[in-house]
């Protein structure tokens, strides 16, 4: 299992963006986020290469959720028509439903 970082996202897209800009050394942005060079390097290159993704439509997670909501609303569906089913049975067998 995998080590949680102790740096939020928020903060490494800052440190990042500051990497990017080039008006500081890495040394120096090292010294003002009390961060490694090779951290900053790191978080600069996964900024680069995942950039494309926030000028997509909609997000991977968004359609998890969409996915999500559809199989939930099909379950819903196949119950209700097994409730209607019971009732009918218990309708025609006599039996008293509330």
């Amino acid at each position: 299992m995998g080590r949680r970082s102790k740096y939020s996202a928020k903060f490494k897209a800052k440190v990042a963006i500051e990497a990017i800009k080039e008006r500081e050394t890495l040394t120096e942005l090292s010294k003002r986020f009390e961060v490694s060079p090779v951290k900053i390097t790191s978080w600069k290159n996964d900024f680069l290469k995942h950039s494309d993704k926030a000028f997509e439509s909609e997000t991977p997670s968004v359609k998890k959720v969409q996915q999500a909501n559809e199989r939930l609303y099909s379950k819903i569906g196949k119950l209700q028509t097994e409730v209607d089913f019971f009732a009918e049975a218990c309708k025609d067998a006599g039996l008293k439903i509330n």
